[in-house]
């Protein structure tokens, strides 16, 4: 036999496909922790590279044995040049129609970056956010969601208003997971004005001087932080429901400082 003829598949029987009989459907078949490049599209219209961590996954009826785990790649692919809070309903949409499903997820977890002006010497360079969008598809509707982490400063009331000169200030983060279709520069500028000072990735004298006093003039607790950040996520028609959350690295205790909340336009 000539060992070429040995490379030319036989007909295969497709064993995902055969039927089963334990009755049992499953919520979620798929694929996770795909790295995969990606552009991100951006509310500007620049796409913007990035590696993302992705996952897809559809339901499995009782009757099926299992999914076609190639078909959730040859979707990812054939839709990588296009990730944004829109572009996500028709990824998600196609997964489902791929997988023969009624219901399917899809999940793309990435770093991302923005042009920061630093406030006084107008020097600027990239600084880097962290960001997720994923989407549910069902036969009835396709819903989406947005998460972005933060960094921020935040200054400490109670320290301010106890001590003689200065007040202890920190570093901290906001997560804010978002129900909705909004852009993730969107949610930036909401995590950033919560804060007591945006955090810069390059700053002059000048600006030190400036960022420095503009948190001093607004010092803000983590509960402080999350409650505006909800109270402005309200605000947005968009927004279904969100999840925010804060967590400071505190620079004269040991531990962390946290708080979270939770809102959903269906409790209004």
């Amino acid at each position: 036999m000539n060992p070429s003829d040995q490379l030319v598949s036989p007909a295969l029987e497709d064993v995902h496909a055969a039927p089963d009989d334990r009755g049992i459907a499953l919520d979620e078949a798929g694929v996770v922790g795909v790295p995969y490049p990606i552009e991100v599209t951006m509310a500007s219209g620049e796409r913007q590279q990035t590696i993302a961590e992705v996952a897809m996954n559809a339901r499995l009826e009782a009757t099926s044995r299992g999914v076609h785990m190639s078909r959730f790649v040859e979707t990812l692919d054939a839709n990588a040049a296009d990730v944004s809070p829109t572009g996500l309903i028709r990824i998600a949409d196609e997964t489902m129609r791929r997988l023969d499903s009624n219901e399917a997820r899809v999940s793309f977890r990435f770093p991302f970056f923005l042009r920061r002006q630093a406030p006084a010497s107008g020097a600027s360079s990239l600084a880097r956010y962290e960001g997720l969008l994923a989407a549910h598809a069902t036969t009835e509707a396709t819903t989406t969601s947005v998460t972005v982490i933060v960094p921020v400063t935040s200054l400490c009331p109670c320290s301010k208003e106890i001590s003689d000169y200065g007040a202890h200030n920190q570093r901290g983060e906001l997560e804010l997971a978002v129900d909705g279709s909004i852009w993730l520069e969107e949610l930036v500028d909401y995590a950033e004005a919560a804060g007591s000072a945006p955090l810069y990735p390059l700053l002059k004298r000048p600006d030190e001087r400036y960022v420095t006093m503009q948190a001093y003039d607004k010092p803000a607790f983590v509960e402080d932080m999350v409650r505006d950040v909800i109270r402005t996520l309200r605000d947005d028609s968009r927004v279904r429901r969100a999840r925010v959350r804060a967590r400071n690295q505190e620079s004269i205790h040991v531990h962390d400082a946290v708080a979270q909340a939770r809102w959903s336009r269906d409790d209004v």
